[in-house]
């Protein structure tokens, strides 16, 4: 993580697939500049978890896979809308 001493205490959570993809796709496409934060760390968190999800993840994100397709993103959205009820 940028900023961040690997010697930190870290958490494991679990995401659907699809949320992963959502996620990535949103945090990719917006401008975490704009994005409204009551503290400067919420801003480097979200930077944090793009990163975690580019370079931790089996999902195949830009360099450090083959790319998602536009028809990946849309089933993921889809997908995950279907279940606003909550998570896995």
């Amino acid at each position: 993580m940028v900023g961040v001493t690997e010697n930190l205490p870290k958490v494991r959570i679990d995401l659907w697939r699809a949320d992963a993809i959502v996620l990535f796709d949103w945090l990719m496409s917006v401008d975490l500049d704009n994005v409204p934060v009551e503290h400067p760390s919420q801003q480097q968190a979200l930077m944090d978890l793009l990163n975690r999800l580019e370079t931790d993840t089996d999902v195949p994100y830009g360099e450090s896979g083959t790319g998602l397709t536009q028809e990946e993103i849309n089933a993921a959205q889809v997908a995950v809308s279907k279940d606003m009820s909550g998570g896995p």
